[in-house]
């Protein structure tokens, strides 16, 4: 049976939402939220980079970040996949309790239920691609093994 999520920051599995509160050190930075640092890599090394980083909300940091009156990056559809994995295993590294909780939820299908999203999210009819629950699952399977392996994160 999936378990489906959103940005919705209420309800059991909240927290694997870009949106959650729940910042980490990434690239010798504070993130407040996934979502500010994966705006930000949109446009690396600049002072809107930073603008977006120490936005207040997500959704500002999503609103700048959607904006081209800055250039992005010319080889963001051919990174944005990795970088957004690398801040999901990030945030779940940083965060015990979140890491468990992403460990709790065994083999289960996690499904981002974003109505308008078919690319991170599945979409109002639920054939989108779904990749943050990708990614997600992804990162789960790094832990696990992490932790069988006896590894510290």
């Amino acid at each position: 049976m999936a378990i489906y999520f959103y940005s919705r920051l209420d309800g059991e599995y909240a927290a694997f939402s870009n949106f959650s509160p729940h910042g980490f050190e990434l690239d010798g930075k504070y993130w407040p939220t996934i979502e500010h640092y994966f705006q930000a890599q949109k446009f690396p090394g600049t002072d809107y980079a930073e603008r977006i980083r120490l936005a207040k909300t997500p959704k500002q940091a999503k609103s700048l970040g959607r904006s081209r009156a800055v250039p992005l990056r010319p080889d963001w559809e051919a990174v944005k996949i990795d970088l957004m994995r690398r801040a999901i295993l990030r945030k779940f590294e940083t965060h015990a309790d979140l890491r468990a909780l992403l460990l709790s939820t065994g083999d289960e299908d996690l499904v981002e239920s974003a109505p308008t999203d078919y690319f991170w999210g599945a979409g109002r009819t639920g054939t989108g691609q779904n990749w943050t629950g990708k990614l997600l699952m992804e990162v789960r399977a790094i832990l696990r093994e992490r932790e069988a392996g006896g590894n510290a994160l």
